[in-house]
């Protein structure tokens, strides 16, 4: 008879909770680079919003592994890694340019496409686990502000003025 696994829903939920709070760890570092980068004020702004929503996004992910009685560790997620490294390819490849600032954007918004999903996985475990009745508020909430930064990013996108 095979052995049974340790590796259950629950660690795998803990697992992307790691993989999260790495992730918005890593945005909070890059954000202010944007930010400076950015040419418009417009640009610039929407940066310094976005960081400090994911300073509260950091906050409510430690509180999570707080009722969860974990400590808040970071685990290396290659893909926010490969995320925010196209964003810095595209500030060395566009510094100066008009599309400088539709670039920065646009990988702004793969990154809020990355936070939105995996923040909508771990509400979709936390359903399966004892834990969602203690914690997917906590989601809930993040999802909703991610969606909302989506829709401000397709707005600002389209409002950068590059010319084709």
């Amino acid at each position: 008879m095979p052995m049974k696994s340790e590796k259950g829903l629950e660690t795998l939920f803990v697992e992307g909770l790691k993989d999260l709070y790495y992730a918005e760890k890593k945005i909070l570092k890059t954000l202010p680079k944007l930010a400076k980068a950015a040419e418009s004020e417009q640009v610039s702004a929407a940066f310094e919003k976005h960081r400090m929503e994911t300073e509260r996004q950091v906050e409510r992910l430690e509180q999570v592994f707080e009722q969860l009685g974990k400590p808040a560790r970071g685990k290396t997620c290659p893909a926010i890694d490969g995320i925010l490294e196209e964003g810095s390819e595209v500030l060395e490849e566009y510094k100066g340019a008009p599309a400088l600032d539709a670039g920065l954007v646009g990988a702004a918004q793969a990154v809020e496409h990355y936070e939105i999903a995996r923040y909508g996985t771990l509400i979709g475990f936390g359903h399966r686990c004892d834990w969602y009745h203690r914690i997917g508020w906590l989601f809930y909430m993040e999802v909703g502000l991610h969606r909302y930064s989506h829709r401000s990013t397709m707005r600002l996108r389209t409002s950068t003025g590059a010319a084709c």
